[in-house]
């Protein structure tokens, strides 16, 4: 892992621990109940429409503030009313100012399904997501080796929950595909450098097979991204700082869903 990645999960470690002294991995399993309705996350990706994942963020390591006036609560009421298939919301802490409250407020006042987004590599973290409302997460290959990353997959699909697995490239994709991947998504931005080119999503989706749900992520301005990337293959799109960065997030995402010619999110 990079540097930064590095310290992410550190921090996270620490944090992690922390959690299991106030609450331990049995109390909150038996705090979880059935899932009503399982996977709904997927099956809201794969509709015939312009399925944008519309993401909730305060900041990130490599930009620092997007949003200065947080409110997740109502973010989320302006998503739900502008189109949003589904929405992601950071829970990490200390580098993006998220937390798994936001998860839960959001959840009071959306029935969209719900990604916990989060540098997940602990089974604990996946009760805790279940326990607060998510409908699925996200496993980012960069961070895990195949089998931790299969025993974390195969608890969450026990969960009820959707895995959203994140790659960057052709060796991230194949070390996943062996298991039982389902929802691929492929980040634009490099992890390691935090350089953004629409171009990765494009140069994958090739080698990618046709069963899969394909997101792509990071980088998409514009109505005439998504089309691009609709050519290649991809069923969704997770838009995060450019909406987080609008005046008004929910008008910009109805601008990309139903664009005036030639406008950008967010302008």
């Amino acid at each position: 892992m990079n540097d930064i990645l590095s310290k992410i999960v550190a921090r996270k470690r620490e944090r992690l621990a922390e959690a299991r002294r106030r609450r331990p991995g049995a109390k909150l399993r038996e705090a979880l109940v059935p899932r009503a309705e399982p996977h709904r996350f997927i099956l809201a990706l794969q509709r015939e429409a312009i399925n944008v994942i519309a993401e909730i963020k305060r900041r990130s390591p490599s930009k620092g503030i997007i949003r200065e006036h947080f409110d997740p609560v109502a973010i989320a009421r302006n998503y739900t009313a502008n189109g949003a298939a589904a929405i992601s919301v950071l829970t990490e802490e200390d580098f993006f100012d998220g937390s798994l409250d936001h998860l839960r407020s959001v959840g009071a006042v959306t029935g969209l399904p719900l990604l916990r987004k989060d540098f997940i590599f602990d089974e604990y973290q996946l009760y805790e997501a279940a326990e607060a409302g998510a409908d699925a997460i996200l496993l980012i290959a960069a961070m895990l080796d195949g089998p931790e990353f299969n025993d974390l997959l195969q608890t969450a699909h026990g969960l009820g929950l959707d895995v959203l697995v994140e790659v960057h490239d052709r060796g991230e994709a194949e070390k996943v595909l062996r298991y039982d991947v389902r929802l691929l998504g492929v980040n634009n931005r490099d992890l390691r450098t935090f350089k953004t080119e629409l171009e990765t999503s494009l140069a994958l989706a090739a080698d990618l097979p046709r069963s899969l749900t394909l997101v792509s992520e990071s980088g998409i301005r514009t109505r005439d991204d998504i089309e691009r990337l609709r050519g290649a293959g991809f069923h969704a799109f997770l838009i995060g700082e450019e909406l987080m960065r609008a005046g008004d997030e929910g008008a910009a995402l109805r601008e990309i869903i139903n664009p005036q010619r030639g406008a950008k999110v967010g302008e």
